[in-house]
């Protein structure tokens, strides 16, 4: 297994989830979260970037063990969408199973939005990491 595309797909969810969960979580739609119900304190950045850069090296590393169709691109897409939702059941429904959400088909509206961005991002950066990959023949997979 190559280390590069797993690192240059590790650091792709990074820079894509980290950011954009802050802007979404705590400035955009902070007060809306809070009315929700779905903060209770505040949050831990360190927790979060240690979860999210997990996750980061556990899609790399995954990806090629899928066999997908199509050009990189759309084989990224495919993979994403395959793990969002994963992603989803665990992340989303998991989290309004255990916790009382004052307005729960928002909260899924919401969620569903923002893994939608995240790894519709993700989805093209991890086909076009691995799509740069040159196979046995020195032709581009």
């Amino acid at each position: 297994m190559e280390k590069k595309p797993i690192l240059l797909g590790t650091l792709a969810y990074v820079v894509v989830t980290f950011p954009l969960a802050i802007v979404w979580h705590v400035v955009i739609f902070k007060s809306l979260y809070l009315s929700l119900g779905y903060f209770g304190g505040e949050p831990s950045f360190a927790l979060g970037f240690l979860a999210i850069f997990s996750q980061g090296v556990l899609l790399s590393v995954g990806y090629p063990f899928l066999t997908l169709s199509g050009a990189p691109v759309v084989r990224g897409l495919k993979y994403a969408l395959f793990m969002g939702v994963f992603f989803w059941t665990s992340h989303v429904i998991a989290y309004a199973a255990k916790n009382p959400l004052s307005n729960a088909a928002q909260f899924y509206v919401l969620e569903t939005l923002y893994l939608c961005f995240q790894f519709g991002i993700y989805g093209v950066l991890i086909g076009r990491i691995y799509g740069m990959k040159k196979g046995p023949s020195g032709s581009r997979r």
